[in-house]
């Protein structure tokens, strides 16, 4: 049986809801190549299944909503995918919502059985309603509702190690005065912090790989926000409410 069919036939099985088991490493590793999914594709790709809320490139799901309608099979979505990873278009693509430019996809982002796990992981979700099953379940995007609490004119939102458009914190609360904002990032992806209301503006660097971006600002009591300012990551969710008291 070839990778295609692999891959469909384990997609089916955890779709259906059998949990409980584990994925075996001779066929496409969907727990693998969503993983891979979420920490080098999902900061410009939507995929609902997966957590994803990027926007500088298409949205998977609505892109695959009408083949997936018309009883296209998940063999044929796990191809596309594929040559799209090794060799994306290079023609200007638009975002019919928006009307605006997207950006261009890297080419081979993934090779090799990477590559194929991510396909087939994509392929298996793709424009599906419901949420994954079994091991699925706990690889993704988890969106925070904890708050970070300053000390001594300090606070830490770490961006989501995943390298997915989230912090580990969704709100944060300090004290009036100086207050420095520290954001380790250690995923491969571009991520910073910045904070903006008030009259305040200001981004710290965008780092990666382990490094931190910092932000120092004089605050007055109120509410801020905190956010990515790399492009298109706050459009995707990468923000958060900062109360000053």
């Amino acid at each position: 049986m070839g990778r295609g069919k692999v891959a469909v036939a384990a997609a089916a099985a955890l779709l259906v809801g059998v949990s409980g088991c584990e994925l075996k490493d001779d066929g496409d590793n969907l727990v693998a190549g969503k993983q891979a999914f979420v920490a080098k594709c999902g900061s410009c790709h939507t995929l609902k299944r997966a957590g994803t809320t990027g926007v500088t490139g298409p949205n998977l799901d609505e892109a695959f909503q009408r083949a997936r309608g018309e009883g296209f099979g998940q063999s044929t979505f796990a191809g596309v995918v594929y040559r799209q990873i090794l060799q994306p278009a290079r023609t200007a693509q638009t975002d019919p919502s928006t009307g605006k430019d997207l950006a261009p996809m890297p080419a081979k982002l993934y090779t090799g059985e990477d590559a194929q796990d991510v396909a087939a992981y994509v392929a298996s979700a793709v424009s599906k309603p419901g949420e994954d099953k079994g091991p699925l379940a706990a690889v993704g995007v988890k969106r925070s509702d904890e708050v970070a609490k300053a000390a001594g004119g300090k606070v830490e939102i770490p961006a989501d190690p995943s390298g997915a458009l989230a912090y580990a914190f969704g709100a944060a609360e300090a004290a009036a005065g100086s207050l420095e904002i520290d954001s380790p990032n250690k995923s491969s992806v571009d991520h910073n912090i910045a904070i903006e209301g008030n009259g305040v503006s200001e981004a710290g660097p965008v780092v990666k790989n382990g490094a931190v971006s910092k932000v120092t600002a004089d605050l007055k009591p109120g509410d801020y926000v905190f956010f990515c300012s790399v492009p298109g990551h706050r459009q995707g969710g990468m923000e958060g409410k900062l109360t000053v008291k």
